[in-house]
Order: structure tokens, then sequence, then C-alpha cells
């Protein structure tokens, strides 16, 4: 099969011929149909979180199982593929917290193989970037029948993650204010999110006029542009002088991190859904969190449980109250990966959707 190779940091991917093994108890085959590009595979790709080299990364997909060794899925099924492999019953686990399962990390080997037969690490558990992933059966849930798979893509990390980031990790009640700092892939979906809880204000804050007028398609009451003169000062100013019950930090630049805390009421949270570099740090004042009751919450992939939070999400899209077709910005084919990676990097799209296997999402044209 072919997978798009990222054999030096910094640098294009290369399409190559690779080897994949065949799926062991409790696993499965996947042909991808569509995998988006999501900021996590370029941090990876741009030597930002560090790792091994070669590497197949890629981690946001849908596509058909070819080959099953679980009796939870069968050859045919249509499916969305995650990096959320649980094992079930570790202390995370038995929590519903998934996303932190204790025994995801154990050392296993690498499924994929050069043509020379040397190992190529599988990014972030799917190496998505290719024609098909062998992944365990926790990390795949079937995707409605009457839903496009390349739509159906989106579910498996920037939807998830900036919705459950809300109802999972902040449990927004009906009523509540909420900021939410970058309008991009993620943070449209914190936006969605917050709609679908009855948040009273949601107030994007984006250096793009551009992306504030989309926030407010996806559900923002309020735009302020980041490099606005005071942007606590305009949000108070739509919180009645208060600040913001939930923060949502959606972007990965520290400064973002630095500032959050600044638009907080007393009793808010920051909830930190983007990542930021494995050496980037911000100072915060502890006395200024005690006295006014205000917390930090990390959100992983927005707490998800697939069975407990897919379910609804589907129902969403089929009322119409949630927004997927419209996150695509652009779908492009395999061979133009790199190009959809630029585009994301230069933060002029939502979502970057790469059609794999066009022949599983024959309805679809590349438009990039």
């Amino acid at each position: 099969m072919k997978a798009a190779v990222c054999r030096a940091f910094n640098s294009p991917l290369s399409i190559e011929e690779v080897t994949l093994a065949e799926p062991g108890d409790g696993e499965l085959t996947v042909a991808i149909a569509a995998v988006a590009i999501c900021h996590s595979d370029i941090a990876f790709i741009d030597d930002k979180w560090g790792g091994t080299l070669p590497a197949v990364y890629g981690h946001e997909a849908a596509g058909v199982v070819t080959h099953s060794r679980s009796a939870r899925f069968a050859t045919g099924d249509r499916v969305i593929v995650t990096l959320i492999r649980s094992c079930g019953h570790c202390p995370c686990c038995e929590r519903g917290l998934e996303t932190s399962c204790d025994g995801r990390y154990e050392e296993r080997p690498t499924p994929i193989a050069g043509s020379a037969g040397e190992p190529i690490v599988q990014g972030m558990f799917c190496g998505a970037f290719a024609q098909a992933v062998k992944v365990h059966e926790s990390q795949v849930f079937r995707a409605p029948d009457t839903m496009p798979l390349d739509v159906a893509s989106l579910l498996a990390c920037g939807v998830i993650t900036g919705v459950g980031s809300v109802t999972n990790t902040a449990n927004l009640a009906p009523g509540d204010t909420a900021v939410v700092v970058g309008a991009g892939g993620v943070g449209l979906n914190v936006i969605q999110g917050a709609a679908l809880r009855g948040a009273s204000r949601i107030i994007a804050v984006d250096i793009s006029e551009d992306k504030l007028a989309t926030a407010r398609a996806f559900g923002a009451t309020h735009g302020v542009l980041a490099d606005a003169q005071d942007v606590a000062a305009n949000i108070r100013s739509f919180t009645a002088g208060r600040g913001a019950d939930y923060v949502f930090v959606s972007v990965g630049a520290p400064g973002a991190f630095a500032t959050a805390p600044d638009y907080l009421a007393s009793g808010g949270a920051m909830v930190i859904v983007g990542m930021t570099g494995v050496t980037d740090e911000v100072s915060y004042m502890p006395v200024t969190l005690a006295s006014m009751n205000q917390r930090f919450l990390g959100s992983t992939m927005g707490q998800t449980v697939l069975a407990r939070d897919l379910p609804p999400l589907f129902e969403h899209y089929a009322a119409g109250r949630l927004k997927l077709d419209e996150l695509i910005s652009n779908r492009y084919s395999f061979d133009e990966i790199n190009a959809a990676l630029a585009s994301t990097r230069a933060g002029i799209a939502g979502r970057n959707v790469v059609i794999v296997d066009e022949a599983l999402v024959p309805a679809v044209a590349t438009e990039n």
C-alpha cells in the first residue's frame, strides 16, 4: 500500500510503498477513505513534539473495514478511526477517562514497514496518512450509512475535541458565558458545543476578521480581534463586567494561554484545548487563582468516550444542529497531501480533507 512518510522533520512527506502487518486479536484493518489534516500532525512533522523517524502520521480518518479480528466489527463496516486507544480496565478507563488510558502507551511493535523492511513509526496509534491502517477495536466506531466518509472523518478528532471540551471537560450549563480563543477547526467546534449547550454569550477571539465572521456562522454571538487594544475589556463589556464563566483556548500559542486568565470571571475556568510545543512554558500567579476560585482544566480529545459521545453528534448532524460539511475548507487528492498540510499551516483553512480513496467517497471531487 501507499503511505505519506515523514523521513525528515520540517520537510515534505514522501509517498512510498510500505507494508502493513495483519491484525491480531481485537484488531482490524481499515481501508482509509478520507483523512483530515489536524495541527497535531503538523506539530509532529515540524518537530515541535519530538519523536522518532521515519513515521506515518494522520489520525482524523474514516474508512471501511477490510479485515477484522474483532467480535465488534465486520468486513464492510464503515467506521471512524481515532487515536483514542483504551484498555477498558485501568483506573482512568473505569472512570470514563479513556483519553487518559494508563495502558495505551505500552510498547508495541509498529505495524508499518518500509520497502527495505525497516520499521516505520505508526504515529499516534493510527498512521492514517496511508491507504490503510491496522488499529485496535477501541479506536473505531461505526459511521452512519447516510454520512459521507469525508465528513465522518472530522468526528475522529476536531469535532469531538472541540465539542467534548464543552460537554465533558467543562460541563457548561445553559446560560453560562464562554470565550473561545481561536476560531480554527477545533475552535469552531468549541463554539458549536457551547451553542448546543445553550450558552448565553459565546465570544470568539481571533486575529482574523474572516475567521470571526465564520465563528458567528457557527454560533458565536460576539467577536473580538485578538490584537485589539484591550481584549479583556471588550469581553467584560459583553458579560456585564464579569468576564466569562469559561475560556476555551483552542490554539497552541503560549501567548494565548498567558492572557486567557484575564478573561475569566470569579469562579471561572480556563479549559486547555490547544497543545503548545513541549518546551513552551507560561507563568501564572497562584494567589489570583486561589482568591478568585478559578480553575485550569486540561482537555485531551475532549475527554471523549466514543460510545457515549458520538451517537448524539450523529443525531445533531442529521437534524441540522451540528455543522460538519461546512467545516471542510478544501478537499485534496492523496498525491496532494503536502499542499493540504501547507494550507493548514498557513491558518487559512477550517479543515482540509485528503481523499485517499475516491471510490469510497464517490460523490466528492477534489476542489482545492
